[in-house]
């Protein structure tokens, strides 16, 4: 399998495996993700009631509250998280929630920057998130 991009690492983690879910808008975590299921629970974003969890979740960008970290590591402790994340530009606070999950132990999907441009082209379909931060197309 061929990479279809190099991504950045910003997060190292576990190879992420899944349907890729690219945002057509930023999200806010707090309150736009609800940490119990991993589905998009904003009214007002287009993407609502889709499930981020167990999906490559390709994120334009983030509406940012602090709290952003701590639905990010419920997430991943509720076995909820995306497979892996692709950040156009890194945050900060969504990415230490990744990190504070790790240092408590718990598994972590792999976090990369690439640039927005590149997310249309593996919209809905399966995608592999590696370690080394290629991204792959099944």
């Amino acid at each position: 399998m061929k990479p279809a991009a190099q991504g950045e690492i910003l997060v190292p983690g576990a190879t992420g495996e899944g349907e890729a879910l690219v945002l057509t808008a930023p999200i806010s975590f707090w309150g736009g993700v609800d940490p119990k299921s991993g589905r998009i629970a904003d009214v007002r974003h287009p993407q609502c009631g889709e499930t981020i969890s167990g999906n490559v979740l390709f994120l334009p960008g983030t509406i940012g509250s602090s709290s952003a970290s701590a639905v990010l590591m419920e997430l991943v402790h509720n076995g909820h998280a995306p497979v892996a994340l692709v950040l156009h530009e890194p945050d900060a606070i969504l990415l230490l929630g990744l990190i504070v999950a790790r240092e408590m132990g718990w598994q972590t999907p792999v976090a990369v920057r690439l640039e927005s441009a590149r997310f249309p082209a593996f919209d809905g379909r399966e995608v592999v998130v590696a370690t080394d931060g290629s991204i792959s197309i099944r």
